[in-house]
């Protein structure tokens, strides 16, 4: 099949079973593991309000796609898990900077917690023309 995992270091490790992102042949896809706001160079979680987190997010999950020779503008699909979903709003504030024109299909969905504490954790799949 020849899947390729992604892995970066301007993005943080991953802290369980997963890769960055996984990318396969179909045009290309990317699989991009969910991204929550840990600094890379530190591996702690960023302070700051949600606005700060989904900013944190939203460089790392760059980094991935970068690093596999992706963009947002191949983000197809996104997922996005908030702790609170009194923060939609603020979230989709720095979400669409990302994705000024045509933006991918996305799913929003309030889970009782985040590995670390995080409030937000998004992920994504792209599809680069080969």
């Amino acid at each position: 099949m020849g899947r390729e995992v992604i892995q970066t270091s301007g993005a943080p490790a991953a802290i369980g079973p997963y890769s960055q992102a996984v990318a396969v042949p179909a045009g290309r896809m990317v699989f991009c593991s969910g991204q929550i706001p840990l600094d890379p160079a530190t591996g702690q979680l960023v302070e700051g309000d949600i606005q700060a987190q989904t900013e944190r997010v939203m460089k790392n999950l760059e980094a991935v796609l970068q690093a596999a020779g992706a963009s947002f503008a191949d983000v197809v699909r996104c997922g996005i898990f908030l702790t609170d979903l009194g923060d939609f709003a603020k979230v989709n504030e720095v979400y669409a900077r990302s994705f000024p024109s045509n933006p991918p299909a996305r799913a929003t969905v309030q889970v009782s917690a985040l590995p670390r504490g995080a409030r937000v954790e998004i992920d994504a799949t792209a599809v680069v023309a080969r």
